[in-house]
């Protein structure tokens, strides 16, 4: 039996973690971020599957390809979660969970960055916890879908 999958995304910039402003987002990178989230949901029976591009497009296929087919999408859309109502869109068209997440707290952050398109679509926003936030994420995906199951 195939065991249920998290899509993780990644969006624009997200490629530069480690590199990119450490004193914001700390110093491990992209990949360390996703092994410890497929750690976790491997941990918990699932499995996980990760995006990450540049490309706002590429972002809405990939969204749209884990409809009927994901049980749950946990998205750091970075500066896209901004503005990007597109994403907002597509994520709202999307049949499960869904979880944002920031390794960085947006809100106590230039006023930019206050707004959030994502949030209204996320049943949770995980946010300000660094590398910890994407255990927490994950965990927060899972228990949404094993309670959708009860």
């Amino acid at each position: 039996m195939a065991r249920p999958v998290i899509l993780l995304m990644s969006g624009p910039n997200l490629n530069l973690l480690g590199d990119r402003e450490p004193e914001i987002y700390g110093t491990e990178t992209l990949m360390d971020h996703v092994a410890n989230a497929r750690e976790q949901a491997q941990e918990k029976g699932f499995d996980l599957e990760h995006v990450q591009s540049n490309h706002e497009g590429a972002l809405i296929d990939a969204i749209h390809a884990a409809r009927g087919r994901v049980a749950s999408i946990v998205i750091n859309a970075g500066a896209l979660t901004h503005y990007s109502w597109s994403l907002h869109d597509a994520l709202s068209a999307y049949n499960g969970p869904v979880v944002e997440l920031h390794l960085s707290d947006p809100k106590s952050r230039e006023p930019w960055r206050h707004l959030s398109v994502i949030e209204p679509v996320a049943i949770s926003s995980v946010v300000g916890k660094g590398g910890a936030g994407y255990r927490e994420a994950i965990d927060t995906a899972i228990n949404a879908c094993n309670n959708s199951d009860a």
